[in-house]
């Protein structure tokens, strides 16, 4: 008989995660990648009593596993994806119980790649250090990122999360003229469509779960923030603006840069990370802050 008490992620932010971004596999990697699969078969049990170090979006994940702490519901599942056997993997899940993440979820696909558990798991965000994964992913619909540390840290509890706007929250249709046809082209687009929503791009419905938990605490007194940082300017911003207004999506900032470096405006939001298609801006972003490479859209055909 159907149990109708059978657990479930509906309703949650389901957040995948590759063991490489959650941990420092630096020489794992390497090993892996320089001796092959048997060395580092033999290498990871050898050392299967030596807790791992925090990776690049060990913070991020400790951030959004405290959400469960303010209230009685679980608004947040992590999720391990990892290309590790079972065998070899078991050093990881040594690792999250010695730094208490309650991740208790995992998928180890020894060598195969993780993506397809994604829609699985019904993740609405998958955070890897494998582009090739991320790239899948976001071909199948899924936000997704290859991530990178930083050097600045948000100390405060509250999450930060910032994003950039065409190819990311949104689709990459405005930016495909842009690309095409020049920044004046561009302006004039975005100035007869102002009225007409874009369409969402991969990181709407992750930014549509964190408004969710966003809409369950006073506004003045939510545990997550978000930002909105584009090269965009006026009168290109219109559009932006009534497409959010159009989803029903709330942005706690928004930032009009038009063109400006983006990075030392990050570190003033505080953002625990900042999601952006372009590799320009992410190699500036990641000076200041943890940043996901998403390499979806035109810049990156």
């Amino acid at each position: 008989m159907y149990d109708m008490s059978a657990p479930t992620l509906a309703g949650k932010l389901v957040v995948a995660i590759s063991s490489r971004a959650l941990f420092d596999l630096t020489e794992s990697h390497r090993i892996f990648t320089d001796l092959g699969v048997e060395s580092y078969h033999r290498y990871q049990i050898e050392h299967e009593d030596e807790l791992l170090e925090p990776g690049p979006a060990f913070a991020l994940v400790t951030k959004l596993l405290r959400l469960n702490e303010l209230a009685s519901k679980q608004y947040v599942e992590v999720i391990l994806l990892s290309r590790n056997s079972a065998d070899t993997g078991l050093r990881v899940f040594k690792s999250i119980e010695h730094h208490r993440l309650n991740v208790s979820r995992a998928a180890f696909t020894k060598g195969e790649p993780t993506s397809r558990y994604v829609r699985a798991f019904g993740a609405h965000l998958f955070l890897s250090a494998d582009t090739d994964d991320v790239r899948r992913a976001l071909e199948d619909g899924y936000a997704a990122a290859t991530i990178f540390p930083s050097v600045f840290r948000n100390e405060t509890d509250e999450l930060r999360i910032a994003f950039d706007g065409d190819a990311v929250l949104f689709s990459d249709e405005a930016e495909r003229v842009y690309q095409s046809a020049g920044l004046a082209a561009f302006a004039q687009s975005e100035r007869e469509a102002a009225a007409r929503p874009l369409s969402g791009g991969p990181f709407k419905d992750f930014l549509a779960a964190l408004h969710r938990i966003q809409a369950d605490f006073p506004e003045d007194a939510s545990p997550i923030r978000t930002a909105l940082v584009t090269a965009r300017s006026a009168p290109a911003h219109e559009r932006v603006i009534r497409t959010l207004r159009a989803w029903n999506i709330r942005i706690d900032e928004a930032l009009f840069l038009g063109g400006l470096d983006k990075g030392e405006f990050l570190r003033a939001f505080g953002a625990d990370i900042f999601f952006d298609d372009q590799t320009l801006h992410v190699e500036s972003a990641a000076l200041h802050v943890s940043v996901g490479h998403v390499p979806h859209g035109i810049a990156n055909e």
